[in-house]
């Protein structure tokens, strides 16, 4: 059965255990009286500039040009500026941390899902040569037949910097992408802001892979309409001193059925019909290819993540429940009686914020029924997977076949210079949920990558890119598009 559309507003009222709206209360009173500055960071975000801060960021200064600029260095993005450099673009990446990798790294997100169906490889082109990299020192391993790929967080921050540099791309680290400049609907500029303050980059073609579309929106690009109930955000966690020999193989996703710690979630359901347990998903763990240490997603609450108000709340309560739940783990589940809290991830895991509306917004339907399109560019073969944000439920359509993703879906009518890739693609919200991933998020920022490149040599609107000579770019790449 094909999993049906959400609907708008939560079908299902909290399990009476769930207290999270009370703390999240509790949460915000207490950061609006923390050192009389969390009150202003917590105002609702406005695009609108103060005079002052429109004048200053009219007079930042113009720091480069070039062809291509790709806004966000996670998943879609750096591959997305490595295939714009490789394409003969003068690229600039930037990016808000100091790392490459986004939800991979800076989010602890993992494993790298996926790469295989039924025992075949869907996914190649430089998503898969990055996995060749990555496994070469020793930071991957690739679970058969699913072709989820385990990693070492801090190898992929390596590998990631390593092939945007070998690609000639120039790196903005640190830095925060906070406007943009318009003739009309074409992108001119994009402002960021760093230790040097507020700086300008000039580019032909701009490429969003900020995640939650930051730079479409303030360009003007029109929005899917979000559902109220949008799926949860998590804060993952790493622990050492785990005993991994202890855990079954499934269970440190190696590419086998029952990934899910279904003992550890009977104990949380037991233990919430007498005591406050948090919302909690899963729970799923990853191994780091580390002995002894795990990544762990159990933690889940309902937030939009590109409201400051409602990101901020999240990280502070997740931050709480992360502690609850390892010390629940070190009282009941005996791998991890002596586990320790190495680290929780710089930023909370995030699932569905702003979707585009593109030049055609792919339907569930079309994506589970592997229909094929004369402009296809990426594939997906990840579960469609949505999960509750109010309860520890997950619905999950496992696919028969791959998806296809469309390039126009990467584009929004009228925007000439303007390509999007990764989350925010134009999917409905069952296409979204599974195309989300990282596999797939990279494989769009290659298609975007070689499209703003040719588009380039061609002088052409993104809209009017030769599809033919696209495809053939990235099939010659080691793309797996049919």
């Amino acid at each position: 059965m094909k999993p049906k559309p959400r609907k708008t507003k939560p079908t299902n009222t909290p399990p009476a255990n769930d207290d999270t709206h009370s703390r999240r209360a509790f949460l915000s009173g207490c950061a609006k009286g923390i050192g009389g500055v969390a009150v202003a960071g917590l105002a609702a975000p406005s695009l609108l500039a103060t005079p002052a801060e429109a004048s200053r960021q009219a007079a930042a200064p113009v720091v480069g040009e070039y062809d291509v600029v790709v806004c966000g260095g996670g998943p879609a993005g750096f591959i997305a500026a490595v295939a714009a450099a490789r394409g003969g673009a003068r690229t600039a990446l930037v990016e808000r941390y100091g790392f490459l990798g986004g939800m991979a790294t800076a989010g602890l997100v993992s494993p790298i899902s996926v790469f295989n169906l039924n025992g075949r490889r869907v996914i190649g082109g430089t998503p898969w040569e990055f996995i060749e990299k990555l496994s070469a020192i020793g930071g991957a391993g690739v679970d058969l037949p699913r072709g989820n790929v385990t990693f070492c967080p801090e190898k992929y921050k390596l590998v990631a910097q390593r092939m945007v540099i070998d690609a000639g791309v120039t790196l903005y680290l640190h830095s925060y992408l906070t406007d943009c400049r318009q003739n009309g609907r074409a992108l001119s500029h994009v402002v960021i802001e760093n230790k040097n303050g507020a700086q300008t980059l000039a580019a032909k073609y701009f490429i969003d892979c900020t995640g939650d579309a930051d730079l479409a929106l303030r360009a003007g690009v029109p929005m899917q309409p979000a559902p109220e109930n949008l799926q949860p955000a998590s804060l993952i966690f790493m622990l050492g001193n785990v005993d991994t020999d202890a855990i079954p193989p499934n269970r440190l996703r190696h590419g086998l059925p029952g990934s899910q710690d279904t003992d550890f979630r009977a104990i949380l359901q037991k233990l919430s019909k007498t005591q406050k347990i948090p919302l909690f998903g899963g729970p799923w763990y990853n191994s780091t290819l580390a002995k002894g240490v795990v990544v762990v997603n159990i933690t889940r609450t309902a937030a939009n993540m590109a409201d400051n108000r409602e990101a901020t709340e999240a990280e502070c309560l997740l931050r709480e429940d992360v502690h609850t739940f390892v010390d629940l783990l070190r009282k009941h589940a005996p791998a991890f009686r002596d586990a320790t809290l190495l680290t929780t991830a710089t930023q909370t895991g995030i699932r569905e914020t702003r979707r585009i509306l593109g030049a055609h917004t792919l339907t569930g339907d079309e994506y589970l029924a592997a229909t094929k399109f004369p402009d296809t560019i990426a594939r997906g073969c990840h579960p469609v997977d949505i999960h509750s944000s109010n309860s520890a439920r997950q619905r999950a359509e496992y696919l028969k076949q791959p998806g296809n993703v469309p390039y126009r879906c990467l584009h929004s009518p009228g925007f000439p210079n303007l390509l999007v890739a990764g989350r925010p693609f134009s999917g409905d919200e069952v296409a979204s949920a599974s195309v989300r991933v990282q596999a797939s998020a990279m494989c769009l920022g290659q298609a975007a990558g070689a499209a703003a490149a040719l588009c380039l040599a061609d002088n052409r609107d993104v809209s009017q890119v030769n599809i033919g000579r696209l495809r053939e770019t990235l099939i010659q790449s080691g793309a797996i598009l049919d």
